[in-house]
């Protein structure tokens, strides 16, 4: 719920001329506020071989994932951009994200934005016990290629608990290479639909953590913790 709050607080802050250092600094304020700590800010990965130095992930427009906050980057009428955070709160990690239009966006954009959402609800109603892992990665797949969109696949969801990356890896397409266990009750899932408005592939920019498209194309992404539960779906990262 924390997660929730702050993503909801930001989504009303995006409007044009705000920098994505004014929203890293809510976010900040808001998360210090609540007795949490940023489940990103220090986060270390052996590929950028840095620590992460931001609460949020701000990406924009053709940015996938993992754009870093900036006092020089102010958002523009027609720009998206993706939030992302997470925190540790009482032992567990929460970690969602969500994609919002800066002011009005044309029809492909919304039609971008409004496919993604969807298939992650999609993807949401498959997780339930007895479904395999693979039920949920494909019915994003199917839903986003269906309406001519293309998934990003050097990305993945990921389990998430007293960790914030455990298994299982949910990629948002049906790998036959990987694992498709059986969910059970008790787990959690983080489903993230990253789609790219054109080809799927991308690349890592020079600060060693930005992805982008790299055929220029928008990008969005929307993200949910899910649990598995004997009653279905409980969607944790929501009222």
């Amino acid at each position: 719920m924390l997660v929730y709050r702050i993503l909801q607080d930001l989504k009303g802050m995006v409007v044009e001329g705000i920098t994505t250092q004014e929203l890293e600094a809510a976010a900040e304020k808001m998360i210090a506020e609540a007795g949490a700590k940023s489940a990103f800010k220090g986060y270390y990965t052996q590929a950028a071989g840095t620590k992460y130095p931001f609460v949020l992930c701000t990406s924009i427009n053709e940015e996938v994932v993992h754009g870093m906050p900036s006092a020089r980057r102010k958002l523009m009428r027609g720009d998206i951009v993706s939030i992302d955070t997470g925190v540790l709160l009482d032992g567990y990690y929460g970690d969602s994200a969500l994609t919002v239009a800066v002011g009005e966006v044309n029809d492909s954009v919304k039609r971008l934005l409004k496919v993604t959402e969807e298939s992650l609800e999609l993807a949401i109603d498959r997780v339930r016990a007895g479904n395999r892992l693979f039920d949920v990665c494909g019915t994003v797949e199917k839903h986003v290629t269906s309406n001519g969109f293309s998934i990003v696949r050097e990305f993945v969801g990921h389990g998430i608990g007293t960790s914030l990356h455990e298994e299982p890896q949910i990629p948002n397409y049906v790998d036959r290479r990987g694992e498709n266990p059986r969910l059970k009750p008790g787990m959690v899932l983080a489903i993230e639909p990253m789609v790219n408005a054109g080809r799927p592939d991308t690349q890592v920019l020079p600060d060693k953590w930005t992805a982008v498209a790299k055929d220029g194309s928008y990008s969005a992404h929307f993200e949910h913790m899910v649990a598995v539960t004997e009653n279905g779906p409980w969607v944790l990262s929501r009222p």
